[in-house]
């Protein structure tokens, strides 16, 4: 996949955003010509979409930025589901990297964070309902892309990490600190302890406590705790379950600890939350 450039300098031209949920499993992209950027993140199952001789299959917790074209199509059926923002923007070009104003970002690939992304495109649908600003709106477009680069740029930086073996994590060290992120991504809707994660790894609890304070610069208990707040965040903007359902999903024993360590968090409770939203927006993309 190439990379593609864009000048920052200015908020981005957005158009309009919504969410798209295909009716069933022959849905499949309509044909048309596409005279903007369309940003999609993908939420169940997979898009397939064509531009002119080439084809790309995007899956669930992946994006794609299309660039305008005579001809965007379906390829193949599914019933997927998936975020979309149109907007313009100036490209630039790779010697123009130096520049504070310049981003670089892969047409395509996984994105670290959705549910962030969820929840600002959420906000982007409710702003675009609401207020009707395009100013506004448009700040918002680029931000969503910036955060997205922003994700891209820490897991590369993780990445390096890994190989350069820094001065504050050597070797092994390395590799447990991106172990120990992962067990928690996989475990983020259990009750999870930090003595269960020192015992998976087969340390005790005051180690494996100093050992990610030191690594992150936040505890571990705290890094878990932001981590499922970041997942109720996207349920509680994008799904009808109840605040109870939500909380039991992520692990909490009863509604009352989830709802305060949710304001902890964010300062506001998960219905006050869920009412900042409107509706969603569902739109053919």
């Amino acid at each position: 996949m190439k990379n593609l450039y864009f000048d920052t300098s200015k908020p981005f031209d957005f158009h309009w955003t919504g969410k798209f949920q295909a009716p069933d499993k022959n849905w499949i992209h309509m044909t048309r010509p596409l005279t903007d950027f369309e940003f999609v993140i993908v939420t169940e199952g997979d898009f397939y979409i064509g531009d002119g001789a080439k084809t790309s299959v995007v899956h669930k917790g992946q994006y794609r930025i299309m660039t305008p074209t005579e001809n965007q199509h379906g390829t193949h059926p599914s019933a997927c589901s998936f975020y979309w923002m149109h907007f313009m923007a100036p490209q630039s070009k790779a010697e123009c990297a130096e520049s504070a104003s310049f981003l670089e970002i892969p047409e395509q690939g996984a994105v670290p964070h959705p549910e962030r992304l969820i929840v600002l495109l959420k906000q982007l649908s409710d702003c675009d309902k609401k207020y009707g600003n395009h100013q506004l709106n448009s700040y918002l477009c680029t931000a969503i892309i910036l955060e997205l680069q922003s994700q891209l740029k820490a897991e590369s930086e993780l990445s390096d990490l890994k190989k350069n073996q820094n001065e504050k994590l050597h070797g092994a060290k390395v590799a447990l600190y991106s172990d120990v992120i992962n067990y928690i991504n996989w475990r983020i809707k259990d009750d999870v302890r930090v003595s269960e994660i020192a015992a998976y790894f087969g340390y005790n609890e005051k180690y494996m406590t100093t050992f990610f304070k030191k690594a992150s610069g936040k505890s571990l208990k705290q890094f878990i705790l932001e981590r499922k707040m970041e997942e109720a965040k996207a349920l509680l903007s994008d799904s009808t379950r109840t605040v109870s359902e939500i909380a039991y999903s992520l692990g909490f024993s009863d509604n009352h600890n989830f709802s305060r360590a949710f304001k902890k968090v964010t300062g506001q409770s998960p219905s006050e939350y869920r009412d900042s939203f409107a509706d969603r927006m569902l739109y053919n993309v």
